[in-house]
């Protein structure tokens, strides 16, 4: 694939074009948007992981002046379409997970529904229930495919007897616990459902990354027709994949505006409800055996994961697909197998399966690198495949060893003392490590963009695209820019809006190379149409094309993570002084916008290697971690130097751009960096995350 485009607007570092909205507060978030007399909702959450509710006492809450509607099991709405078991609520006297949704509480003020949701009483006749993921749990089965469509299992060669025969062989088991989400902007939104000539027309305003996957499939569940609801949201404060899809929450909002007359209903939920209803990174007990010869060349990788869904639906992770292609082997197995547990349902999170699964195969090389006596970095360079190990295809572009080579150079890692810690300075260990990293370049079907001459000297771009914080409005408008060859000043993008042309959800690191495609479609069709420049009024419409390439060769980004990290002799306190993350990520579209979502994985991965557990508690099914002070994420403190840098290689088999999605690469491998380094700084191996210090003492004893 040949690119088109003039290179006048794509790779400068333009600053967002939301910015000013964003700091003086202009820019509404879901719960922002200005509407009349809003009503406020406040969930009612299930205190029993399964059961049935035998009665919902109501008549304090609706004494209570203000209140305005109470929805309980018995006397909701009945959904049109209650196939989908997240979004089926109020259904049925069922309770199939703890903080459930049974009901909810429409009142004049936020206050006034939040304390006479509190005085609802559910009477509830208990059930035993199953909230515990364990190895050997008796519920154990094979999804039929996992996220989004990847075959559960895989198996190349002779698995058992390369690892029987190999000179060298790993075999451990890596933990990861249940991570949440945790954007800034909480899960919110407004409904407003109206009644025209007997036909619903209903409005909502929600945080989202994806207005038209909303409305596709929440219209169905009411028995709507998809011109009939309307979803906006122009502007939303991160997602991490979270806000992917709809989730309870939002029927839950619908049901109340369909008994509200015609007068918008708000919802924000809480932080504390965010930990069962938006969905989390399951857990994962991963076992993955190694074998290879003694100067570290794998002759057999298998990967062998469990984890877990839930009763109410099923959410398979891809955890182990990455180690289908990642290194050269002749002889390769995974296998994901799930437990459905009366829990809620996981969901994305940000490089669902490729962050955990990656670190558990990154930390098994770095214990190979080890046992056969090889640098780290040495062992994947002489590891890396000519063609894809999966399909056989060649590679778009793989410069996976131009990323270890140049990471390497840049962090100083030649300086550093090999072998296994215990490096002391001081009352400090001090070490390094390095983790590889892959990501698909995912491109989604169904994408069309709109482009208007609406003025003289001025571009009109509308696409129904989301921006959840990485910079879209940006890189969009410098998109159609170069595509237009004309100035980022002389365009005006339009997105956030089911009403705009279709465009697929922000998810995948896919939103560029989707919504991009279809935007430089579409600028070519009014050139060809209308010529350069075109009439006043002149507009084109285009779908973008399917990628011709995409059969032929396989399509990935990759990266190389460099950390130092020093470990505390006396109390086991880990510090992370460095990080250095190189990519190889197709052409940047806006330097400063990439860099940021690169240094954003990589500080995720961090906290994810030191800091984040969700805990559940299996007596009662949820987890008590609930908040912030407790869920702990990386602070300020936790994050000193990090760097994130990337090849200039163009990926032109990618799409016009020469682009590839950057959003979630940066937090594939980077635990198992931190991890990698711990090891090499005091010769304490974590395999279960996150690394606290009570761990790794327990090893320095």
């Amino acid at each position: 694939m040949t690119s088109l485009l003039q290179p006048n607007a794509i790779g400068a570092s333009v600053a967002r074009r939301d910015g000013r909205a964003k700091v003086t507060g202009t820019a509404p978030y879901a719960f922002e948007h200005p509407v009349d007399g809003p009503a406020y909702l406040h969930p009612i959450q299930a205190t029993i992981a399964r059961g049935r509710i035998t009665r919902m006492d109501t008549g304090a809450a609706r004494a209570i002046d203000g209140v305005l509607d109470v929805l309980t099991v018995f006397d909701a709405p009945e959904l049109a379409d209650a196939s989908d078991g997240e979004l089926a609520i109020l259904q049925d006297a069922q309770v199939r997970f703890r903080g459930q949704l049974i009901g909810a509480v429409v009142a004049e003020t936020a206050e006034i529904a939040r304390e006479a949701a509190a005085l609802v009483v559910p009477e509830y006749v208990a059930e035993p229930h199953d909230a515990e993921l364990t190895a050997d749990h008796p519920g154990l089965y094979t999804p039929e495919s996992v996220n989004p469509s990847y075959p559960p299992d895989s198996d190349d060669g002779d698995v058992d007897a390369a690892l029987a025969a190999a000179d060298v062989t790993v075999d451990q088991t890596y933990e990861t616990q249940i991570e949440h989400n945790n954007p800034m902007e909480p899960h919110a939104c407004i409904a407003q459902w109206s009644v025209r000539e007997g036909r619903p027309e209903v409005t909502m305003y929600d945080a989202t990354q994806g207005v038209h996957a909303v409305r596709k499939a929440l219209a169905p569940v009411f028995g709507l027709e998809v011109d009939q609801l309307r979803v906006v949201a122009p502007h939303v404060g991160g997602g991490f994949g979270s806000k992917g899809a709809p989730h309870a929450h939002n029927v839950l909002v619908l049901l109340a505006a369909q008994r509200a007359g015609g007068r918008p209903v708000k919802l924000a939920l809480t932080r504390q409800q965010m930990f069962s209803l938006v969905g989390y990174r399951t857990p994962t007990i991963q076992r993955v055996r190694l074998g290879a010869g003694t100067d570290g060349r794998l002759t057999a990788i298998s990967h062998e994961v469990i984890e877990q869904t839930s009763a109410v639906k099923e959410f398979a992770e891809q955890t182990a697909v990455t180690s289908r292609k990642m290194y050269a082997a002749p002889n390769r197995r995974t296998s994901h197998r799930l437990a459905a547990l009366d829990v809620p349902v996981p969901f994305w999170m940000r490089a669902p399966g490729e962050c955990p699964g990656t670190y558990a195969a990154e930390v098994a090389m770095d214990e190979l690198a080890v046992a056969c006596g090889v640098d780290p970095v040495e062992l994947r360079i002489r590891n890396d495949p000519a063609v894809d190990p999966e399909t056989g295809n060649p590679w778009s572009g793989r410069h996976l060893v131009e990323c270890l080579q140049l990471g390497a150079e840049r962090f100083g890692w030649s300086s550093w003392e090999r072998g296994a810690g215990r490096h002391r300075d001081g009352e400090w260990y001090r070490g390094v490590g390095v983790a590889s990293a892959t990501y698909p370049a995912m491109q989604m079907p169904g994408n069309t963009a709109r482009v208007t001459y609406d003025r003289e000297g001025h571009y009109l771009v509308e696409i129904g695209a989301a921006d959840i914080g990485t910079g879209t409005w940006t890189t969009l408008t410098q998109i159609a820019a170069d595509a237009l060859d004309c100035d980022v000043d002389a365009v005006e993008l339009r997105i956030g809006d089911s009403a705009l042309p279709d465009a697929s959800v922000a998810g995948g690191s896919s939103g560029i190379n989707s919504w991009g495609r279809a935007i430089v479609a579409a600028a070519q069709q009014l050139r060809r149409d209308h010529g350069a420049p075109p009439t006043v009024g002149a507009s084109a419409v285009a779908e973008a094309p399917a990628n011709p390439d995409a059969e032929r060769l396989t399509l990935q980004s990759f990266g190389a993570h460099f950390v130092e990290a020093h470990v505390n002799a006396d109390t086991g306190e880990i510090r992370v002084p460095r990080m250095l993350g190189v990519f190889d990520v197709g052409r940047a579209i806006n330097p400063r916008t990439l860099r940021s979502q690169l240094i954003g994985g990589m500080t995720m991965g961090l906290s994810m290697a030191l800091h984040e557990e969700s805990v559940r508690d299996p007596r009662f099914g949820h987890v008590v971690t609930q908040d912030l002070a407790t869920y702990h994420i990386s602070a300020h403190a936790d994050v000193a130097d990090v760097e994130g840098i990337w090849l200039d290689e163009p990926d032109e088999h990618a799409n016009p751009m020469g682009s590839r999605g950057a959003g979630e690469i940066g937090i594939v491998g980077s635990a198992a960096a931190v991890v990698n380094a711990v090891y090499h700084a005091c010769g304490v191996r974590v395999r279960d995350l996150p690394v606290t210090l009570d761990k790794v003492l327990a090893g320095l004893a």
